[in-house]
């Protein structure tokens, strides 16, 4: 039995044999124990250690979602902290350089130069905005409520910067995967377009924030809102909503309706490709866009809209248009030189008047419609003033638009016969008169032979139906008796400034003048002898009323003494009457003038007077082509009595100076004394200008009558004249004096 004991195992338990202790729940099991059993006892506890990790990822899962959103948030706030670090960084760099902000200025805005007719009406604006600046009460309020409605609509609640806006703008470019909002505020955009160059660069934008938020710190919303429209592009050189509608709706910007708001806003996304003068159709269509914009604001209502829809649209030219930027343009030329550098608005009071300025453009244009093709003109000019020398119209050429260059006072042009009334002024203050004689003949100055334009010769003839006929011969003749020199002088001393040659061949005009000076000289005969200094500008005064410059024209030296311009209107009247210058008429008015063609009809002039204006006009090619027989008796004569007819309507008719109603005093139009010799010389004396008594008691006036050149004072005469009698030899008496006989 002992070794029955010795040979039984028992088994180690912390179980007792029929009985449990509830703190004994401890014990080893089969599967624990390593021999035998040991890989079991190694899996077992291999899958325990997985299950526990698995059931701390499910309890990790289940109410894991929020510890997400916790790494979420808290690696947003890290990041944002950066980002905030990062952008602070940036801000600081850009922003340090910028010079420092108390040195910040709004930049003045360029000059802008009103110019005005004689009336107070505009004629243009000028400089580099074109245009006035104008406050948003004195403009359409449709303007500032279209540019608000597409631009920015929150621009009265952000602070400068619109977050919402910018959100917007990049969520639209994102998903449209190109650029097609900018997130950029009005005021962003005027501190742009004030102080920093287009680049798009992170510098620029940085600094754009910056001076956008520093203008709504020191300007209310109006004001950046009108400083705004009074300096955006609005494409073809506009700079401003007053150049801008005046460029394409030729109005003031106070005047604009609903449609053209729509339209002005609407350029502000490209100017320079929506510009109506370029595109109206593009311009049109975003105008329509606004038009919705401005309703979901609630600025305009349906019924406005529709108003809107039906009106023609804007159908600008590519180029301003109108004659009166001919005159705007030769003020511009003129202000420099009379104030110097412009610094500030100005207003410009000018000598145009717009009436006079219209009809001028529509005469020409009509004529040129109607006869240019044929005749082969493609230009044409005009320039009229008063006997002050005031430019009261003034046309530069056919279509201002199409050409920008003024041919009334920059062209050089050769005056043809249109230079003749100076010589024949030369001539009378030499001691001729409108009676005296010369031999219409073929002649000969050395190797020049001037010919009369219809080449034929009328034997002797007086000078007044020489110059209605505009012979050459007679003023060739009339060069070389009384000298180049003192042609050259009289023409300088009537307002002829060019360079004039002093040669035989002057007297065919030769020389080129502008049409501007060529009709002021002309003007001494309207006036009573006065020159008449060509002006525009009457005064120029700043914005704020001023005074810089006015002219000093109303006190003018005589230049031509009354017996000579009473004679030279005699004359010239009857190149209207009979001579040249038919085409010239005008009905109930006393007119006299000059026609000239210049050599195979390459320019054609008329200049006339009236006792109120003197107007020239020039007909032509700026290529030089010749023309089909245009003279200056033919287009330019019509288009001068067109429109002086219209200039004088409604006028009551006055007689030219020195001509009473009639003839001028002439020859024999005073009583004879009976008796005394001095007087009756003082009377012929006075009648045909001589201001000394000659020598031979007589004998020179009587000679001079008789086309004799009884003195040599080293000039050569004319040569070979023809089958010339010799007058000389000829009895004369008193009466053939007194007659021109």
């Amino acid at each position: 039995m002992a070794s029955n004991r010795k040979s039984q195992r028992i088994e180690p338990s912390f179980r007792g044999s029929g009985r449990r202790d509830d703190d004994d729940d401890f014990h080893v099991d089969a599967e624990d124990r390593v021999v035998d059993g040991g890989r079991k006892a190694r899996g077992k506890a291999q899958k325990t250690s997985r299950e526990k990790r698995a059931s701390s990822r499910r309890r990790g899962t289940s109410g894991g979602f929020f510890g997400v959103i916790r790494r979420l948030f808290y690696w947003c706030i890290v990041l944002g902290i950066w980002g905030a670090i990062g952008v602070g960084g940036l801000v600081l760099y850009y922003g340090a350089r910028m010079p420092s902000a108390t040195s910040w200025a709004i930049p003045d805005r360029p000059p802008n130069i009103k110019i005005l007719a004689v009336n107070g009406d505009a004629i243009a604006n000028r400089g580099m905005t074109g245009g006035e600046a104008l406050s948003l009460e004195n403009m359409s309020p449709y303007i500032p409520q279209a540019v608000i409605a597409i631009e920015d609509r929150r621009f009265y609640s952000h602070f400068g910067i619109d977050p919402l806006g910018l959100a917007r703008a990049m969520l639209t470019n994102v998903t449209s995967g190109r650029m097609v909002q900018g997130g950029s505020t009005l005021t962003q955009q005027l501190a742009k377009n004030m102080f920093l160059s287009p680049d798009r660069t992170l510098e620029r934008k940085v600094q754009e924030v910056l001076l956008a938020i520093w203008l709504e710190h020191k300007y209310s919303k109006d004001q950046i809102l009108a400083m705004y429209l009074n300096r955006v592009f609005f494409g073809s050189n506009s700079y401003g909503v007053e150049a801008a509608s005046r460029r394409y709706f030729n109005k003031s910007a106070r005047d604009v309706n609903l449609g053209e708001a729509a339209l002005l806003a609407g350029l502000l996304k490209a100017p320079s490709r929506l510009s109506p003068a370029r595109d109206p159709e593009a311009a049109e269509a975003r105008a329509q866009v606004v038009l919705g914009a401005m309703r979901e604001e609630g600025f305009v209502t349906d019924n406005e809209i529709k108003t809107a829809m039906s009106q023609t649209p804007a159908r600008a030219k590519s180029y301003w248009s109108g004659a009166q930027y001919y005159a705007a343009d030769m003020v511009m030329a003129q202000l420099p030189g009379m104030i110097g550098d412009i610094k500030e608005d100005l207003v410009i009071d000018t000598t145009i008047d717009l009436d006079l300025e219209k009809k001028a453009e529509e005469t020409l244009t009509a004529l040129l419609d109607k006869n240019g093709a044929k005749s082969n003109a493609s230009q044409a000019a005009l320039v009229s003033i008063d006997g002050t020398g005031a430019i009261r119209a003034l046309v530069g050429g056919r279509d201002y638009a199409t050409s920008q260059f003024d041919r009334a006072s920059k062209a050089k042009r050769q005056p043809g016969s249109a230079f003749k009334p100076f010589v024949y002024a030369a001539a009378l203050e030499a001691g001729r008169s409108p009676l005296s004689v010369r031999n219409d003949a073929p002649v000969r100055i050395g190797n020049w032979t001037p010919e009369n334009y219809d080449q034929k010769y009328r034997g002797e003839v007086t000078l007044t139906s020489a110059l209605a006929h505009s012979l050459n011969t007679i003023a060739a003749q009339l060069v070389m008796e009384v000298g180049p020199n003192d042609v050259v002088k009289l023409a300088r001393r009537l307002g002829i400034e060019s360079a004039l040659q002093a040669n035989a061949s002057i007297a065919l005009g030769t020389s080129e003048v502008t049409l501007v000076e060529l009709t002021s000289a002309y003007a001494p005969f309207m006036n009573g002898g006065y020159k008449a200094t060509p002006h525009i500008i009457r005064r120029i005064s700043t914005a704020e009323g001023k005074v810089l410059y006015e002219n000093t024209y109303d006190n003018p030296p005589r230049v031509l003494e009354p017996n000579i311009v009473s004679m030279m209107n005699g004359m010239m009247m009857r190149v209207i009457t009979e001579g040249t210058g038919k085409a010239a008429r005008i009905p109930g008015w006393q007119a006299a003038g000059k026609s000239g063609t210049t050599q195979s009809f390459r320019d054609a002039l008329f200049v006339g007077y009236t006792s109120n204006l003197t107007t020239g006009v020039w007909f032509g090619n700026d290529n030089g082509d010749s023309m089909k027989k245009v003279t200056g008796g033919g287009l330019p004569a019509q288009a001068w009595s067109q429109f002086m007819t219209a200039a004088h309507a409604g006028l009551t008719p006055s007689p030219l100076f020195g001509t009473a109603g009639g003839d001028p005093l002439q020859e024999g139009t005073q009583p004879v004394p009976q008796e005394g010799g001095d007087e009756l010389f003082d009377v012929i004396s006075r009648t045909l200008g001589v201001d000394e008594r000659p020598a031979d008691g007589g004998a020179a006036v009587a000679s001079e009558q008789t086309g004799a050149v009884p003195f040599d004072d080293g000039m050569t005469p004319p040569a070979d004249v023809g089958e010339q009698r010799q007058p000389a030899t000829r009895r004369t008496t008193l009466l053939d004096v007194l007659l021109g006989g």
